[in-house]
């Protein structure tokens, strides 16, 4: 349930009607808009209460969010969610990309792709130290040797960094690291895991699972927000179809539905929704067009021989940097703001 208050009605009242849902052992989420303020009701509502406060001084309508997520629900907020991670934000108007290798291998490849993702205008460098793998002799990944590493690289070349973590254990040792914590396909309803990422004090990537309904994705993600973090993404990366000729199908269309339904940015994984590298940049473009706040695209010096195995996937550097100049052109036809750092061509030579 949500009171409705304008925004000219005094702070006084406001918190007056704070105290009244407080003291019916119920919490109050407060979400200041432009035209109106909205203060979510969290509990099990008597209708005693919301006719009390229907009632009071300051409110303009009361009305019950039928949504099985509320937190999420766009109804609870209905301005966009802007999240500032040290100055880069994602949720406005500027195109976000986030670029670098399915996994840490090595100190020296995280610092090479970090120097590149810097140089071709990416503001967040990503990869994996913790691999979830289909197989159980599959590359697992170096651990919290490669959350160091990353996180040196990182800092030394000027990028927020995005890490995936499995399991709740991990959630603090990598918030310790990454500036963005992921929850990966395959663990979006690991709620143990999305209960303490609700805890953790560090913006979340949520991937959709690969089968999963929009009214699931957005109930993972008020698992998060009711744990008292707000600052959560929503990540397509493709769903499982029947078609075999790519690795999965990347659901366009989820992009403008989540951002009808909700106020949480909304980024595209052209990468794992395609499994396919001549297709990357088609599907960037395309979802950028559909009205992307981001991108989570993967690059890898060597990606054919990259310890994943993903590298099929992967772009060059050369062809990461094209994408990221083209981009720059797209956004301003469809409203978003993108630069790219110009740097010479032989920087993105290895």
């Amino acid at each position: 349930m949500i009171v409705i208050t304008s925004n000219t009605t005094p702070e006084e009242q406001i918190q007056d009607i704070v105290r009244v849902i407080e003291k019916n052992g119920l919490q109050a989420h407060i979400s200041k808009g432009s035209d109106r303020t909205v203060i979510g009701l969290v509990g099990k509502v008597d209708p005693s209460i919301a006719e009390h406060l229907r009632q009071m001084k300051g409110v303009e309508n009361v009305v019950k969010i039928t949504k099985s997520y509320k937190l999420a629900s766009r109804d609870f907020h209905p301005e966009n969610t802007v999240i500032d991670i040290k100055g880069v934000k994602i949720g406005g108007d500027e195109l976000v990309v986030m670029g670098g290798p399915c996994a840490v291998e090595s100190a020296a490849q995280i610092d090479e792709i970090a120097k590149l993702v810097k140089a071709a205008g990416g503001q967040v460098l990503r990869g994996g130290a913790f691999k979830p793998r289909t197989g159980p002799y599959s590359f697992q990944g170096v651990g919290v040797e490669g959350l160091i590493m990353m996180a040196e690289a990182g800092e030394k070349h000027g990028l927020l960094t995005i890490t995936e973590v499995m399991t709740p254990e991990y959630v603090d040792i990598c918030a310790e690291y990454a500036d963005i914590l992921q929850v990966g396909t395959r663990n979006m309803q690991n709620f143990d895991l999305l209960r303490k990422l609700g805890t953790c004090g560090k913006p979340v990537l949520l991937k959709r699972g690969f089968s999963a309904t929009y009214d699931e994705l957005l109930n993972a993600a008020e698992y998060i927000l009711a744990g008292g973090n707000p600052n959560v993404m929503l990540c397509e990366r493709g769903i499982r179809t029947f078609e075999s000729y790519t690795r999965n199908t990347l659901d366009l269309s989820a992009i403008p539905v989540l951002q009808q339904l909700s106020h949480l940015p909304v980024i595209s994984d052209p990468s794992h929704g395609t499994g396919r590298r001549e297709l990357v940049e088609p599907m960037s473009k395309a979802s950028v067009a559909a009205g992307a706040n981001g991108l989570i695209i993967e690059m890898h010096t060597d990606p054919d021989n990259s310890m994943t195995g993903d590298g099929v996937q992967s772009l060059f550097p050369d062809q990461f940097a094209a994408l990221l100049k083209d981009l720059e052109k797209l956004a301003p036809l469809v409203g978003r703001t993108f630069n790219t750092e110009k740097a010479p061509a032989e920087a993105f030579v290895v």
